[in-house]
């Protein structure tokens, strides 16, 4: 039985829709997102829609859910819906952004469903909650230095990487962050916005691959020059941006050893199990991202990663680390997941 069979036919009675905005200054920028709340015989299920354009949170209060459903049928049932009703034309949003509302609804589903049966997500699959490793992903300035990773380390010297590679990254920087944990790099390559997408130098890959010979290297643009860069590194390749089902891993250059699972990215909770299936049955090893949550979200991330790759270096730092002044009391890696019921 998939993953997703263990939880398909769980059933769930929706009596009401809500929604609330969220908002936070972060280290890079002002954060918002909207909270959906299901309701229905006494229980109540979250789940967080993490789409970029603030234009589009909070969402439209119009939308009427009210019914009898298993997760599969409301699933099909949101699959009819246009959820970005105050969009002028399908064109102006972006296709991840449905995804991203998709998986909101979801997973307010998902939790609500396991509320009214009176279980959690790791009891239906069979899994148990195991500590998540974590790492944090400061930037670095402009001009980048690795005075933000001195710092970080200042207050906790076991702390672990995720960076953002940079084309203004010099070789004197690169030696300087050799040696302070830095387990993944972004290259970012496949972002279409401007403000985001990253390099696809070839040499910059180089060295980078060079400077951290065991961390995972994701998303670079995939070129002749840059798998010639890449060669011996191969192994350590890893993709996130593209990663939407299991038809985008098969549509990948190569079969990877990585990916990162991002469950927003998915939009519905049935692609998210299947290419969590599909990378075990390959044996892919995977790792978490997130997408700045600020609510219930973060939750939803930690939960699968503890359930499916515990031990990878996840970027799922609680949202504390991104506050532009974190508090001095933050959680430390591996963070302990608790009691669990529904979905966080």
């Amino acid at each position: 039985m998939s993953l997703y069979q263990r939880v398909a036919e769980l059933s769930l009675t929706v009596e009401s829709v809500a929604f609330e905005r969220r908002e936070r200054e972060t280290s890079k920028f002002t954060r918002a997102t909207t909270v959906v709340s299901l309701s229905g015989a006494g229980e109540t299920g979250r789940g967080e829609d993490v789409t970029y354009d603030a234009e589009h949170h909070p969402i439209p209060d119009e939308f009427d859910l009210s019914g009898e459903y298993t997760l599969d049928a409301f699933a099909d049932e949101l699959a009819g819906l246009d959820l970005f009703p105050d969009a002028e034309a399908a064109d102006d949003v972006d296709p991840h952004f449905r995804h991203y509302r998709r998986w909101a609804f979801e997973s307010a589903a998902l939790d609500l469903a396991l509320r009214q049966a009176d279980t959690h997500l790791g009891a239906e699959l069979g899994r148990e909650y195991d500590p998540v490793r974590f790492v944090a992903s400061p930037v670095l300035g402009d001009p980048p230095s690795a005075d933000p990773i001195r710092e970080w380390h200042d207050r906790n010297p076991d702390l672990e990487f995720k960076l953002d590679a940079d084309e203004d990254w010099s070789s004197d920087l690169l030696a300087d962050l050799a040696d302070s944990g830095v387990r993944v790099v972004d290259f970012k390559a496949h972002y279409e916005d401007a403000e985001v997408a990253g390099s696809a130098d070839p040499d910059l890959y180089r060295e980078v691959a060079e400077a951290f010979p065991e961390a995972i290297l994701e998303d670079p643009a995939w070129t002749d020059d840059t798998a010639d860069a890449l060669d011996s590194a191969r192994s350590r390749v890893s993709w996130d941006y593209p990663i939407t089902g299991v038809e985008s891993v098969r549509d990948l250059p190569f079969e990877p050893d990585w990916l990162n699972i991002k469950p927003s990215r998915f939009g519905s909770l049935e692609a998210l199990l299947d290419t969590i299936d599909y990378c075990e049955e390959n044996r892919i090893s995977m790792y978490g991202g997130g997408q700045f949550e600020l609510d219930v979200g973060r939750r939803h991330l930690h939960l699968v990663a503890s359930l499916f790759y515990p031990d990878s270096p996840n970027d799922v730092a609680p949202s504390d680390y991104n506050d532009p002044e974190p508090p001095e009391n933050l959680p430390t890696s591996p963070l302990e997941i608790g009691d669990v019921r529904g979905f966080r």
